[in-house]
């Protein structure tokens, strides 16, 4: 874990956050055009999320997770406190005083500390 300060707030999308858990089948879509290492996968329920594209053996149709993946993004505001669990493709998975989680951006957040604890 490490410690960041938020410079940048964040807001989480208006739309429900998806899991998905290695073996699952999903239909992939179109990359991102400011994250271009995401893709938009749809759960067969319908429900869809930006997930990284490294996480599917495939890079268009119908594909399946590799590995496990939740879409939820955590809401901050400038000069907030968080942790930092880990990175992944230019996103943080952190959680705030109040133990909520989820992703937010690299770029919106400085790093206090130097060295994971």
């Amino acid at each position: 874990m490490r410690r960041a300060r938020v410079i940048a707030e964040h807001r989480s999308p208006d739309r429900p956050a998806i899991r998905v858990s290695a073996g699952d089948s999903v239909t992939l879509g179109e990359r991102d055009s400011d994250w271009p290492q995401f893709v938009w996968a749809t759960l067969a329920q319908g429900l869809g999320g930006w997930i990284p594209a490294a996480l599917f053996d495939r890079d268009t149709g119908t594909a399946t997770a590799l590995g496990d993946y939740d879409t939820r993004e955590l809401a901050t505001r400038i000069g907030e406190s968080i942790v930092v669990h880990y990175e992944q493709e230019g996103w943080w998975w952190a959680e705030n005083a109040n133990g909520e989680s989820g992703w937010i951006p690299a770029r919106a957040i400085e790093l206090i500390d130097n060295e994971p604890t």
